[in-house]
Order: structure tokens, then C-alpha cells, then sequence
């Protein structure tokens, strides 16, 4: 079996909550060795994100299920950075690592010296990435960016809910997800680039930026027509019947994506004058003419169950499919195939479940087998291993406070 892609990459993580940790464990899942520096007795703020607590072998009350969704496979190494010891200590890692991920206000490094312009000088290779709200220029940049936030000002609750309802964020923070896939697109491009010219470089990735970037086809929708997408509910704007519809016990979403099946489903659900009347026969028919065709379809498709219906459209490669609570979503043979649920054990024998990375490698096995860290639990073995700290330094450091 190949070594994972990522072996040998050494990751300085200066992240919490969410979109950098996103990143960086993403990294981790790729094989890098990922150093997360948080701050004695405090530690990244989702670890008492909760309920729910991961519990530990003893029976006592672990981290917030929160910071378990975003730190599998990491080191946890606390210190104290706003101490000119501690943030030498971090300066020493930066000149060993690869890449530092970092999401603190724009230029709040600088005070320590951990900003780009410093730790370039001191490691030209390095790759720096910083993640903030609205990014490192522009009037906005000197804002803290929230997920919530984010949703509301890139436009993507706007077009997220009911017709006439208020406008809805989504279900997880996808801002920040968003937002951490980017940057590691982001910094495995510029390992790349690192190839070719031997140099780091910085990395700037907002929110902001993320969330527009990804609004898509209601982006297009907007630039070219000038009209201003609304709120559909589970409707598409540019394909019908492309939605969900009630059916005898529940609910159903169907996402018929061309003509064929249009034509395919109306025969299926019992009603074929529809799929032969001109004004439905091609897509751009039924988008103009969706008032009519959705009330016209609803009656036919609450004759059935949702699973009779999804056996029937099934078997005709008809696109369609139920609306999983979280609970069946783990249940589904698929996803149990796919190794999606794992379950870690930490050092103390604890267990700790976990959803895998979703990107596969044919030549290497999956490399999140290290559940997320206990704050600090690998402090004293990167001192030594790295920085070659004796024992007695580091208890030296632990009785000033600069480490934990």
C-alpha cells in the first residue's frame, strides 16, 4: 500500500471553530502531520461547544461533539503565543512546517511576529493561509466574519426557504466549510506551485468571497438576466419538475433533468396527456409554464407511498428519492459501503465515532484512524521531537504559563 499523499507535509494549524479546522483536517486526512497550537487552559472554543460531550474511558465528560467534527487526526500542542517565549516557540515550528493556516483578524499576527511578511523571511517555503471574514483588503476587511453573517450577506438566504417566507441559513455552516474546502484547494495548489519554484506563498481566503463564488448558477441566473432570483422552496429555478411533492405517507423529491424523463414519469404517475402537451414537452415549457404543470402533478402523486413511488421511478431510472432524517442517513446500506461512519479510539481506550473524508485514493488506506485531540496531549512530545526541548525546559515553560 502507497504512502498517503500528504506524508512528509508538516502543518502549523493557528485555527478554531470551523473553516480552518475544515482545512486543516482535511490535511490530516491526506496524511500531512498537523501541529494545532491552542491556548493554555482554554483550547479552541467549540471543545465546550455543546451538549452533546464525547465521553471519556473513565465515564467523565470529554470535548463538544462540535470540535470532534472538525480536529480528527491532529496534535494538540498548547501555548501561549501572546508571550514573547511562546510566540519564539511557534516561530521555531514555522521554520520546520509547510504550510500555516491561521483565521485571526487581518494582521492580528503581526503583534507576535507570526505574520506572513515575518514568517517568509524566516522559512521562504512556506505556504501561508489565512482565512478571515472578508479577506485582507477592501472596505470590510478589518470586520469578524460569522458563518450566519456570511449566509445573510452573500446572498444565499435570499434564495433559501418559502415563497413568502423569511429568508432561511442553511442546516450546517456552510460559509465555513465552504470556506476551509477552498483554502485547501488553495494550499495544495501552491504545494504544487512549490515544485516549480521552491517558494511559499500567501494564501488569502474570505467568506465572503467563498459564499459568492458558490452561489453558481443563481449568480449566472442574475448577471444575465438582471432579474433577481426569489425564494423557491425545494423548487429549481431553471429545471421542473425538479422538487419535492407529497405523497399518500410523506414526502418525495423528484428531479426529472430532461425531456425523456419528463416524458417517462408523467406515463409512470398515470398521466401522459401531461407529458404530451406542448407546453410541457421541453424544459424551457415547463419552467415557463410551472404554475400550471406543479398543481396539475400533485394529485398523482399522492396515490402512492413514498417508497412505492421510489420503487416505481427507480426501476425506470427516473431521478427521485426520500428526505433521510440524520438517523437514516447512517442506516442506508450506501453509506455504510462507502465506510462513511468510523469509529476512532483514543489513547485512554475511549471511542469516538466518527464520518470519514469523502475523497478516496486508490493507492493509500484512509489516514483518519487518530481521533481529535485532548488540549495539549501533545505538547511535551513536539517540544522534544521538534524544537529538541529537554524535560526540564519544558517543565521550565509549563511553571511560567507559556505551555500546557
Amino acid at each position: 500500500m502507497n504512502h498517503p499523499p500528504l506524508k512528509d507535509i508538516r502543518v502549523l494549524d493557528l485555527t478554531r471553530v470551523l473553516a480552518g479546522p475544515w482545512a486543516t483536517q482535511m490535511l490530516a486526512d491526506f496524511g500531512a502531520e498537523v501541529i494545532k497550537i491552542e491556548k493554555p487552559g482554554e483550547g479552541d472554543d467549540t471543545r465546550g461547544w455543546g451538549p452533546p460531550f464525547v465521553k471519556n474511558a473513565d465515564g467523565s465528560e470529554g470535548d463538544a461533539a462540535y470540535f470532534h467534527s472538525a480536529n480528527r487526526g491532529k496534535k494538540s500542542v498548547c501555548i501561549d503565543m501572546a508571550k514573547p517565549e511562546g510566540a519564539s516557540l511557534i516561530k521555531a515550528l514555522a521554520a520546520q512546517a509547510d504550510i500555516l493556516v491561521e483565521n485571526f483578524k487581518v494582521g492580528g499576527l503581526a503583534k507576535y511576529g507570526l505574520d506572513y511578511l515575518a514568517l517568509s523571511t524566516l522559512n521562504p517555503r512556506l505556504i501561508y493561509c489565512s482565512i478571515t471574514g472578508f479577506g485582507q483588503d477592501g472596505p470590510y476587511a478589518n470586520r469578524a466574519g460569522y458563518d450566519f453573517m456570511i449566509q445573510g450577506m452573500a446572498g444565499v438566504m435570499s434564495i433559501t426557504g418559502e415563497p413568502g417566507g423569511e429568508p432561511q441559513k442553511m442546516g450546517v455552516a456552510f460559509s465555513d466549510v465552504f470556506a476551509g474546502l477552498h483554502a485547501m484547494i488553495g494550499i495544495q495548489a501552491a504545494l504544487y506551485a512549490r515544485e516549480k519554484t521552491g517558494l511559499g506563498q500567501h494564501i488569502d481566503i474570505s467568506l465572503l468571497d467563498s459564499q459568492v463564488s458558490v452561489l453558481a448558477n443563481q449568480a449566472m441566473n442574475y448577471l444575465v438576466s438582471g432579474k433577481v432570483p426569489k425564494r423557491l422552496g425545494n423548487a429549481h429555478p431553471n429545471i421542473v419538475p425538479y422538487q419535492t411533492f407529497e405523497t399518500a405517507d410523506g414526502h418525495i423529491i423528484m428531479a426529472v433533468g430532461n425531456d425523456r424523463q419528463f416524458g417517462e414519469y408523467c406515463k409512470l404517475i398515470g398521466a401522459p396527456h401531461l407529458g404530451e402537451d406542448t407546453r410541457f414537452t421541453t424544459n424551457r415549457g415547463r419552467v415557463e409554464h410551472r404554475d400550471v404543470l406543479i398543481p396539475a402533478l400533485r394529485p398523482f402523486m399522492k396515490a402512492r407511498s413514498t417508497a412505492e413511488w421510489t420503487q416505481v421511478f427507480e426501476a425506470a431510472s427516473v431521478p427521485c428519492g426520500p428526505i433521510n432524517t440524520i438517523d437514516q442517513v447512517f442506516e442506508n446500506p450506501q453509506v455504510k459501503a462507502r465506510g462513511l461512519l468510523r469509529e476512532l479510539e483514543a489513547a485512554d481506550g475511549s471511542k469516538v465515532p466518527t464520518v470519514s473524508g469523502p475523497v478516496v485514493f486508490s493507492g493509500a488506506e484512509r489516514t483518519d484512524a487518530r481521533p481529535s485531540p485532548r488540549l495539549g496531549q501533545d505538547t511535551e512530545s513536539v517540544l522534544k521531537d521538534l524544537l529538541n526541548l529537554s524535560a526540564e525546559d519544558a517543565q521550565g515553560l509549563r511553571d511560567k504559563g507559556i505551555v500546557s
